[in-house]
């Protein structure tokens, strides 16, 4: 889509400002039932389509951005009642700053889970998002917003964050591309923290080649991230359609066991044997250690959190209790009254877990698995090029179907959550449709994942994939 509209830009076909307005178009006649935007500034976007350079890669293009990524000027709300009344961002973020230099506009603020915590984005405090496909079923999470405003055409790209999923799972509920680069390709500065050691800014998109174009523009070092890191960005475009023949492609057999939808399963093998018939090599590895690979995060994950949300105090900014009795009182209210309760759960968990007499049975004990995961899948980059295998068990699920139950949504990402732990880049591509409890033509996603730094072979891996 994005090729298709910077040649239509460049020919004159037609411009920014035609592009902005048909899209905020869109927004007012679907994303009333869709719920995929918090805001949209159309006003400050014309302002930029006004003086858009079109020679640049991403010259007029409009992207839709995951609201707990900071625009200048823009409210963050990051899904919460804590940053949702009075805060409006005094910067931009690197990645926001690296597409303004490719010629991109920044428009409109997608909902998420809270804080970025939740598979369903039926964590947001602000609204609820529904599945294009099926209203009635969530778009998956947190970035459940930029997935939803892609699938539902009123975006024409989006950014998301992913920490243990949150791109690829609503990319594969909703029928999007979503990429989730290694650690430290695209920086973090700017990006609300959940996790530090685990949090990724990503794209979400109709196509791999535009996914290859948007990380394009966001890669690379910045030195206001301590864990950017400072090595060259390969040009993703050259040889995106060289194909797979020859390629050694890894199915873990951990990833094809039980518990996997009937649907899901046979949507992922056919797209699996295909690849094979376009000349890749199939070959069965293991990934030993991934049945502990949630309950890893979900000690790592909230322990990391705990610590990030601490600046969230009622002091500085966000919502601030009325009428606090003195200072400790201040800091209590203001956080009961801010953050939700899936929030509050896992700030209760991180800090459980960190605390004294338990940091290590907990905490330490989840590191040294982590390094195992990792380890797991340095073993199996020796043998092969990538690992194919499902993005998530089942398709979308109804929305309020798990009720008051979040462990049920936990176990959903036993899939995408390991790739987070060992920092190594993986894709959602769109693999067909299922019918599945109830739900008609439910969109199946194909997970790839490559070695550390690997984007380049694993985007050209999934352009094979998307063509067939």
């Amino acid at each position: 889509m994005i090729s298709t509209l910077r040649h239509q830009l460049v020919s004159g076909e037609t411009t920014p400002e035609a592009i902005l307005k048909k899209l905020a178009g869109d927004i007012s006649a679907r994303d009333g039932q869709t719920g995929a935007y918090l805001s949209h500034d159309l006003e400050s976007a014309l302002n930029e389509a006004a003086n858009a350079d079109l020679s640049l890669p991403l010259g007029g293009i409009p992207i839709a951005i995951k609201d707990n990524i900071n625009v200048l000027g823009q409210p963050c709300t990051a899904g919460s009642k804590f940053l949702s009344e009075n805060y409006e961002s005094p910067y931009d973020a690197t990645v926001i700053q690296k597409l303004r230099a490719a010629g991109a506009i920044p428009f409109g603020r997608t909902n998420l889970d809270e804080f970025a915590m939740g598979s369903a984005t039926e964590n947001s405090a602000l609204k609820l998002t529904r599945n294009p496909h099926d209203p009635e079923r969530i778009p998956g999470g947190s970035s459940g917003g930029s997935a939803a405003a892609v699938a539902d055409l009123t975006a024409i790209a989006a950014l998301g964050s992913d920490t243990g999923g949150s791109i690829r799972q609503p990319a594969s509920h909703c029928g999007v591309v979503g990429l989730k680069p290694s650690y430290g390709r695209v920086s973090r500065f700017g990006l609300i923290a959940f996790a530090s050691s685990l949090d990724q800014i990503g794209p979400l998109t109709h196509s791999v080649e535009d996914a290859a174009l948007i990380l394009q523009a966001i890669a690379g070092y910045d030195e206001r991230d301590s864990t950017s890191l400072d090595v060259p960005v390969p040009d993703y475009l050259t040889g995106l359609n060289d194909g797979v023949k020859g390629l050694k492609l890894g199915l873990p057999k951990e990833y094809f066991g039980d518990g996997i939808d009937p649907g899901v399963r046979q949507k992922v093998e056919k797209a699996v044997q295909a690849l094979a018939d376009q000349g890749a090599e199939l070959v069965e590895i293991s990934l030993p250690h991934t049945q502990y690979a949630v309950a890893t995060y979900y000690v790592i994950a909230p322990a990391e959190a705990s610590s990030n949300l601490s600046r969230f105090d009622g002091i500085r900014y966000g919502h601030r209790t009325a009428s606090p009795t003195d200072i400790l009182d201040l800091y209590k209210k203001s956080r009961e009254e801010g953050f939700g309760p899936e929030v509050k759960r896992r700030i209760i968990l991180g800090t459980y877990v960190l605390s004294s007499g338990y940091y290590d049975a907990y905490y330490s004990q989840a590191q040294k698995v982590r390094t195992l995961i990792r380890r797991d899948f340095e073993n199996a980059f020796e043998k092969v090029d990538a690992i194919l295998s499902p993005v998530a068990p089942s398709p979308a699920r109804k929305i309020g179907a798990l009720g008051d139950d979040p462990l049920q949504d936990y176990l959903a990402d036993i899939f995408t959550i390991a790739a987070n732990l060992a920092g190594i880049p993986a894709i959602s591509v769109p693999v067909g449709t299922v019918d599945s409890d109830g739900g008609k033509n439910l969109p199946v996603g194909l997970q790839i994942l490559g070695p550390h730094l690997g984007e380049a072979k694993l985007l050209q891996i999934a352009k094979a994939a998307e063509a067939l």
